[in-house]
């Protein structure tokens, strides 16, 4: 009697789970609801939020206010995504933006900036993305 072979499974890394081009599902400015895509009742407009990382490890963002910065991205562990050498360079920034990296898979990648922003009135901001 033979057994049926097992063929290993391809496990896709972190880095390669955020491959992909992301935009805002839901966004959380100091632990606030500002932001439910196709919400109503949004106080902040997060639509034109994008962070595209289909192309490593060329980076670019969009903000929440249609802003875009190029440069390029970084894994630095598989907790921390760093944005380098964006230009223009982000208000108060030295053209760095940090994020832990709360969860990610196929779908969905949650983040949390590690440093306030000024543009949200300096609130440390949670970011739920999904990949359209």
């Amino acid at each position: 009697m033979s057994l049926p072979a097992c063929s290993p499974q391809n496990v896709e890394s972190r880095s390669d789970k955020l491959k992909r081009v992301w935009t805002a599902q839901t966004v959380k400015e100091n632990s606030s609801l500002v932001y439910t895509k196709g919400g109503a009742g949004n106080i902040r407009n997060y639509d034109s939020f994008r962070l595209d990382l289909s192309s490593p490890p060329a980076v670019s963002f969009t903000d929440y206010e249609g802003s875009t910065f190029t440069g390029q991205y970084q894994l630095q562990t598989d907790t921390r995504l760093v944005l380098k050498g964006l230009s223009p360079i982000p208000t108060s920034t030295s053209g760095t933006i940090e994020f832990t990296i709360n969860a990610v898979n196929d779908n969905q990648l949650d983040l949390t900036r590690t440093t306030s922003s000024p543009k949200t009135g300096g609130s440390t901001n949670q970011y739920v993305l999904t990949n359209p």
